[in-house]
């Protein structure tokens, strides 16, 4: 196992293209970490950095506190799991697992022993001598894991490994994936653009966007404390709704005015964010993740604030109701929400807003519905910067903080 650090490290193409700015990084020995973010944000870039398969611009890269920016891929003791599999079709997969370690002149009884153990915590026993061609995807994958771990390598990297698997196969290996690597607590890498693994999988996740690092932390502080407009949108399915409000002053409360519609700020939360009253008058983002709004109508939990309306669709998933809502609010518009929710549509008057209710809810397409809001659990965001206003800021955001 291995501590990878990274240390201002830059990559610009001949082309120009500056696909990693200034990366500062540290992955602890022994540590998940996830790389998100959507196509082209530099992740993969970053991954193939570490592996040697790219040259570093600028910057310094250490593995286990050795300095390897000129050190080949070869001998840089990392294994990578690619997304095809990239299995010799012709050999057992006996073979494709003991092939890097047979190129390497190691003892046949340590290969035996590795390959062996290595295919009993992959449950890949009854596999050994079939062929690619007769395993189906998730073993394949299992394949190229188990070829991966019979190096025993400081640090393994895994580039997208279950794009290429359907959506039921990729929750398995996801799962598959998390056991053996809490088994071998062996430093691992790990790139995809699907948020839903890098929250599942990751002891820490990092967020990039445009080859810049925008957030890295646990999964939980990720969700529930995004520093930007980008990883808000970003992380969450369905996806926070971001709104535009200005905060008003109303005798000695507060509230935050969302188009028709308010909502009314409890003293605790705007003691814990003193920055809120910088703001009196001004506009500002405000974030509500789906799961923080029930139909008032089967509400249970404390009294917050409450927004009225239209019920557009409601999508039953079973052990989930979705209602996407027509509100009388403006959605945030920019840049970075845009590419966190890939698209690329205008400003609207009116918004879709997602509420994730409970089962009991009957609310109807086409019906007004009235719906509790957690107020406790609000997000704020500066217009101007996307910069989260977090708890306990001492100051409010300037555009020159930029």
């Amino acid at each position: 196992m291995a501590e990878i650090t990274l240390e201002k490290i830059d990559k610009v193409y001949g082309d120009g293209t500056h696909a990693v700015r200034s990366l500062d990084l540290t992955i602890g020995d022994g540590e998940f970490m996830v790389f998100v973010g959507p196509s082209g944000c530099g992740k993969t870039t970053a991954l193939r950095m570490i592996a040697g398969l790219e040259e570093i611009t600028d910057g310094e890269l250490r593995i286990g506190g050795e300095v390897v920016n000129d050190l080949p891929a070869k001998d840089r003791d990392i294994a990578m799991v690619f997304q095809n599999y990239a299995l010799y079709p012709h050999m057992s997969v006996r073979e494709n697992m003991a092939f890097g370690l047979r190129l390497r002149r190691v003892a046949k009884p340590v290969v035996t022993e590795r390959v062996d153990h290595a295919a009993r915590i992959l449950d890949l026993v009854e596999q050994l001598e079939r062929k690619p061609r007769a395993l189906s995807g998730g073993q394949r994958q299992r394949v190229a894991m188990g070829r991966a771990i019979v190096r025993e390598p400081q640090a393994f990297l895994m580039d997208e490994p279950l794009s290429n698997l359907d959506a039921k196969l990729r929750v398995q290996m996801r799962a598959e994936i998390a056991r053996v690597q809490r088994d071998l607590a062996v430093t691992t890498v790990y790139v995809t653009h699907d948020q839903s693994e890098a929250m599942t999988l990751g002891d820490r996740v990092c967020v990039m966007r445009g080859g810049v690092l925008q957030q890295v932390a646990s999964p939980e502080v990720i969700y529930d404390r995004p520093v930007n407009l980008f990883v808000a949108g970003f992380i969450g399915s369905p996806a926070m709704n971001l709104l535009k409000g200005t905060v008003e002053r109303r005798g000695g409360q507060f509230a935050v005015q969302l188009g028709e519609l308010e909502l009314t700020l409890d003293a605790a939360q705007v003691a814990a964010r003193p920055a809120l009253a910088g703001y009196v008058g001004r506009e500002l983002a405000v974030g509500i993740r789906p799961e923080d709004v029930e139909d008032a109508a089967v509400a249970h939990g404390p009294d917050g604030g409450r927004l009225t309306a239209t019920v557009d669709i409601r999508e039953n998933l079973g052990s989930d109701v979705f209602l996407h809502l027509d509100l009388p609010a403006a959605a945030v518009s920019s840049d970075a929400v845009r590419e966190a929710l890939e698209t690329t549509s205008d400003e609207r008057r009116r918004m879709t807003f997602v509420a994730r209710v409970d089962r009991a809810s009957r609310a109807r397409e086409g019906e007004r519905i009235e719906l509790a809001v957690d107020t406790r659990r609000l997000h704020f965001f500066d217009v101007e910067t996307g910069v989260a206003i977090p708890e306990q800021q001492a100051r409010v955001l300037q555009p020159t903080d930029r």
